[in-house]
């Protein structure tokens, strides 16, 4: 490979990490074209952009990016896959579904701008809730008083009309 091949690859991998809020290190080694094409597809039905990277490429891209990512030098080896995307626990429950049987394996994880290295790590990356999931729950939140006092209201109405109704019918 040129040298400005890669040095385009490196631009190209520094311009995600920078579009990409959260990306996932993700062993694909022993996955077949037929497999690796299947994954790509079910990335991109998750808004998911899978990268296949070579290490060095990505070490260098790393180092020229503006946050430190040093703590992920370390699982640089083997066949590597870059998962960009801009939910975080998408990709992990993407690789949990899928690696049933190993493979894909998570490598590491840079996720809520916080670095989750081994692939231990993955049912704490599923637990992270999306910016929706969390919106949703307050909304929920400030909804539940709400519809307690108004029911509570409703039902109070009823049973004023109720008693007043039974007193209006009483004879005297």
């Amino acid at each position: 490979m040129r040298k400005e091949d890669k040095q385009s690859i490196i631009e190209q991998l520094g311009a995600k990490l920078n579009e990409y809020a959260h990306f996932y290190l993700v062993d694909v080694t022993g996955l077949n074209a037929e497999a690796t094409s299947s994954l790509r597809r079910k990335c991109f039905g998750a808004d998911i952009k899978m990268v296949v990277v070579k290490n060095t490429l990505l070490h260098k891209a790393f180092e020229a990016a503006e946050i430190d990512y040093s703590p992920l030098y370390d699982v640089l080896k083997g066949s590597t896959a870059v998962f960009f995307c801009n939910t975080a626990n998408a990709p992990a429950k993407l690789i949990k579904e899928e690696g049933k049987s190993g493979v894909p394996a998570l490598k590491a994880a840079y996720a809520e701008e916080g670095f989750y290295i081994g692939a231990d790590q993955l049912d704490t990356l599923c637990a992270i809730k999306s910016k929706n999931e969390v919106i949703a729950e307050v909304v929920a939140l400030l909804q539940s008083p709400a519809k307690n006092v108004i029911s509570s209201l409703q039902s109070a109405g009823q049973t004023i009309h109720g008693v007043l109704k039974t007193l209006g019918e009483r004879p005297e």
